[in-house]
């Protein structure tokens, strides 16, 4: 501070010089004494400007911390916004088209095939064109058929949902929801993130059309940890789904990978 303390005793002796030859009635003061008075006046405000800067810090800090609790909360009403609107959609079945982009935004495949989702915790996704495959959800197990190499992969609906979040569709437990964060992107799409750094799934974006007097699910993008991003949009059926369609039998001759 010794520099800041030289400049501020220079400009007080030239201030006080120019207060005395300016002035008329402070003719009887001394430079010194002008001086002093002037020191002590600029040392009144550098305290008080001080105490505001602490003041103003903590009144910043307090601002920090409500805007950060209004984000959570806010945060927080998202997320219960989008499960409302979840908890409406009992069911649909639509055709998908998918584009697959690499991080670079270059699109690495294209395909297309049939949804169904029901509750609880119902899917059949089948996927038709490039190459044939088939995801089942039967409510407790998530089946995964590839007819090409002959072998079907099952899992616990639970550990699949974390590596799946679309299944968050089919679901209103407020235990699975924990594990992501929902942001509003604008009125009717949504992006859900994975809370785990870790997660092979780091994102889902939900868009939604309003139909009447419901909001219907018009697309999804899906965001892995290898930043490659599946953009699905879907042609919806208006009819209910049907119940085999989420039952699975290991066809005869395929191969078992049972990670449950």
């Amino acid at each position: 501070m010794p520099t800041k303390t030289n400049l501020i005793k220079s400009a007080v002796v030239i201030a006080a010089l120019f207060s005395t030859v300016l002035s008329t009635t402070s003719l009887a003061l001394s430079a010194e004494s002008v001086e002093s008075e002037v020191i002590t006046a600029l040392e009144t405000t550098v305290k008080t400007s001080a105490a505001s800067s602490i003041v103003n810090n903590a009144v910043n800090m307090t601002t920090s911390n409500v805007m950060t609790h209004t984000a959570e909360k806010k945060a927080d009403e998202c997320k219960r916004e989008l499960m409302a609107i979840l908890a409406k959609i009992e069911f649909f079945s639509a055709e998908f088209s998918q584009q697959i982009f690499d991080e670079a935004g270059n699109k690495l495949q294209q395909g297309s095939g049939l949804l169904a989702v029901s509750k609880p915790n119902l899917v059949n996704w089948q996927t038709i064109i490039p190459d044939e495959s088939l995801i089942v959800s039967d409510g407790k197990n998530l089946w995964f058929y590839d007819p090409f190499v002959e072998q079907v992969s099952v899992y616990t609906l639970e550990s699949a949902i974390a590596n799946t979040p679309i299944l968050l569709i089919t679901s209103n437990d407020e235990q699975l929801w924990q594990d992501y964060s929902v942001k509003q992107l604008t009125d009717n799409r949504y992006l859900i993130s994975a809370n785990n750094e870790n997660a092979r799934v780091k994102s889902l974006e939900l868009s939604f059309v309003q139909k009447l007097n419901h909001l219907e699910l018009a697309a999804f993008n899906i965001l892995d940890a290898t930043g490659q991003l599946s953009v699905i949009t879907l042609t919806h059926q208006d009819k209910a789904p049907k119940a085999s369609l989420f039952t699975f039998t290991v066809p005869e001759g395929v191969y078992l990978d049972d990670q449950r």
